[in-house]
């Protein structure tokens, strides 16, 4: 409907970017380029967007193309009616706010039948014209004029006029442009507790909410999206509204033009309009427009937390014990070598009630030695810290470290077709154990198995819209695993499926060639595989590393159509691309000004300099272990004023969540977190981060401690 241009100055204005840079960047984006792709490999062309920024253009750019669409079935379905005026239909096509359409298409939006269409199908639109101009005095005279076989009774026949004044002034697109306008400021958000449930909702933790109000605007999304769980869930009523009053009155005072019958009327005609066909709208409309933002905030907390959980540092390659721990059960201890392939599984009893804490021992001892383990990974869930301490009690923690690791995830991943295909002769306890064992090895390699809304990190990531919600975590993943970087010769299908430019089929055609051919020497190879064609090509050889390849530019972030560049400079100075790699006193005598192109700038080639610097490495670090305190195993160990070393395991708006080494998590409360003003705990804390922070407060029965590093 609009040409190009519209919607490039459109999305530039609404996201305060370049026009020139969001049109380059939809360009890119409608030839197939990928949004990692764009923000490493094209910073010249997009003005050095980064992906999430070249993410909101992508998205609002299709929020522009489906509105378009919307206004195309509008216009078709007012034009079948026979009333599509060239006003009406300029007016639709310069509109780009969904409510405001949607209000201008309410009047010939086709409904179900309302009491005004009844009234018109009974011949009272004449009557109801007069009432509302307000003008013909004498109408009372007149009344029986109106009566016929459906319409019995005066009363009928006002009744029916006032209906039909009712749904006039309800489909009013300024007045209802004006109410919303009303609400945002000025609404009030309300939750009551449903009686017969007061105690079931007081266990699910509505307590808060069982009489509340509060300022719409004021309102944060937490706490939004907690009272509409509670509704959803059949334990809270919630309403949003303003003073039904003050709005009467501004209506009133915009139809009424006289005094005496016929404006009042008018006025019960009004306040029915209010009530029965306006309110319930504008509210719904409102809700939904908060209920949006709250989900975008919560969906930017989850996005933020798991962006952090999967650049987590990996522990590399080492051999590793990983142990599933449990009480009656036992605890799944498996063996995994240093690429994380399954080696061997025993289960050992050490705790109650069995108690064979000598087999227990002498298996892990055997274990150890028969594998050379060098690193034990152990799960936080039940029996860990006893787990932990069995463990260190006789091993040599010296020579080998013990870790424990979250298992948020690790049953989603065990019961999944995933875990089956992988290892479909082992249960799911097992398959949890391996998992536990190949996060500690590569957190991202592992989690990119399991659905990010199950790794523990989300703020009422089950609430909150599920399109957006996993378009925003896909996007995250794609984002965290380019920027790492996929070694082409190891990485699993689930892996490479995130990879730019390959997806699941390709992915696997990857690893089937792997399987036939032996390794890929080189990253052109990628070109033999089935379906990898130029473009794919392009997308994702930049994202993957290969070892001791023919080419040591391919264990680096270089894109294969900058190599030449490299080899320029390597020319340049006589020495091959092997010495420039290895010898930083030859990278100083680069000059980068040299290289300038009209298509490569001072951004790509600084890249090619940093990637040149640190072949093969990994951006994520490496894993260091972290002991609880030893005096804490339970909630009842904890006692107001200790001090206690922990690790942030969740950031939401109102806090963070810290694991202490108890089945329960700590609450840093926003408040408790620094003395400065922030909005989000973010802006200071970190997931995985190490605090030491005081217990403010124990709570036993409700498992709850709150905690602060105020000190």
């Amino acid at each position: 409907m609009q040409d190009q241009n519209f919607y490039i100055n459109f999305i530039s204005k609404s996201l305060n970017l370049n026009s020139k840079s969001v049109d380059s960047t939809v360009k890119l984006l409608l030839e197939g380029s990928t949004i990692p792709f764009i923000s490493r490999y094209r910073k010249e062309v997009t003005g050095n967007l980064d992906e999430v920024q070249i993410f909101d253009i992508n998205k609002e750019y299709h929020k522009l193309v489906e509105l378009d669409k919307r206004k195309e079935t509008i216009l078709g379905s007012i034009e079948e009616q026979g009333k599509l005026t060239d006003d009406l239909k300029k007016k639709i096509e310069n509109c780009y706010d969904s409510n405001e359409l949607e209000d201008i298409y309410l009047p010939y939006k086709k409904k179900r039948k309302t009491k005004a269409d009844v009234a018109k199908e009974n011949g009272l639109e004449p009557l109801a014209k007069i009432i509302f101009e307000q003008k013909d005095n004498s109408i009372e005279n007149r009344l029986n004029d109106f009566l016929n076989e459906k319409v019995a009774t005066i009363e009928e026949a006002i009744q029916g006029a006032k209906d039909i004044i009712a749904e006039w002034v309800s489909e009013d697109q300024l007045l209802r442009e004006y109410l919303r306008s009303e609400f945002r400021k000025k609404a009030v958000i309300g939750s009551k507790i449903i009686k017969t449930k007061k105690d079931e909702a007081d266990a699910q933790a509505y307590k808060d909410y069982f009489e509340f109000n509060e300022a719409l605007h004021k309102c944060p999304s937490h706490r939004y999206l907690a009272m509409m769980r509670g509704e959803n869930e059949g334990f809270l009523r919630v309403i949003v509204d303003i003073e039904q009053e003050l709005a009467i009155e501004y209506i009133n005072y915009k139809y009424i033009t006289s005094r005496g019958q016929l404006a009042d009327w008018n006025k019960e005609a009004i306040e029915d309009s209010y009530k029965r066909l306006i309110v319930p709208s504008v509210e719904n409309q409102i809700r939904v427009e908060y209920k949006t933002k709250a989900d975008e905030e919560a969906i930017k907390v989850f996005v933020e937390n798991l962006k952090q959980l999967l650049m987590a540092a990996p522990l590399g390659q080492k051999r590793v014990l990983a142990i599933d721990p449990g009480f009656r059960t036992g605890c799944k201890v498996v063996c995994l070598d240093e690429k994380g392939d399954f080696l061997e599984y025993k289960t050992i009893y050490p705790h109650e009630p069995q108690k064979q804490e000598t087999e227990a021992r002498e298996v892990i001892n055997k274990l150890i030695q028969n594998h050379s383990i060098s690193t034990i990974a152990i799960g936080n869930g039940t029996a860990s810290r006893e787990t932990s301490s069995f463990v260190e009690s006789f091993v040599d923690t010296k020579k080998i470290q013990v870790f424990v690791v979250s298992e948020n995830g690790a049953s989603i991943y065990s019961a999944s077709t995933v875990a089956r295909e992988e290892f479909p002769d082992h249960d799911v306890t097992v398959r949890g154990a391996i998992s536990i064992g190949r996060r500690l090895l590569d957190p991202l390699a592992e989690l990119v198995k399991i659905d990010a809304k199950s790794v523990g990190v989300g703020q009422y990531q089950h609430d909150v819209d599920q399109t957006l919600l996993k378009e925003s975590l896909d996007q995250t993943v794609i984002n965290c695993v380019n920027k790492v970087g996929v070694n082409l010769n190891t990485a699993s299908k689930h892996l490479l499926h995130y990879v730019s430019g390959l997806g699941a089929t390709i992915a696997q055609n990857i690893v089937n060639y792997r399987s036939e051919k032996g390794q890929f020497a080189s990253r052109e190879e990628l070109l033999k595989v089935t379906r990898l064609g130029a473009k794919a090509y392009e997308q994702c050889a930049g994202f993957l590393r290969i070892k001791n390849g023919l080419n040591p530019l391919d264990n680096t972030g270089v894109h294969p159509e900058s190599y030449h560049i490299v080899e320029q400079m390597a020319k340049d100075l006589s020495v091959n691309i092997s010495d420039l790699i290895a010898n930083k006193e030859l990278r100083k005598k680069v000059e980068l000004k040299k290289y300038i192109t009209d298509k490569v700038g001072l951004p790509t080639l600084t890249d090619i300099m940093n990637e040149l610097d640190k072949p093969g490495l990994d951006i994520r670090g490496e894993a260091k272990a972290f002991a609880f305190d030893e005096r804490v195993k339970t909630i009842t160990d904890v006692y107001e004023g200790m001090y206690l070393n922990g690790i942030v395991t969740n950031l939401t708006n109102f806090g963070a969540f810290v694991d202490i080494g108890i089945k329960q998590g700590a609450l840093i409360h926003i408040s408790q977190i620094t003395k400065k003003f922030i909005k989000n705990p973010a802006e200071v804390l970190k997931l995985g981060q190490e605090v030491n922070a005081k217990v403010m407060s124990v709570d036993v029965e409700r498992g709850r401690v709150n905690l602060s590093l105020l000190g």
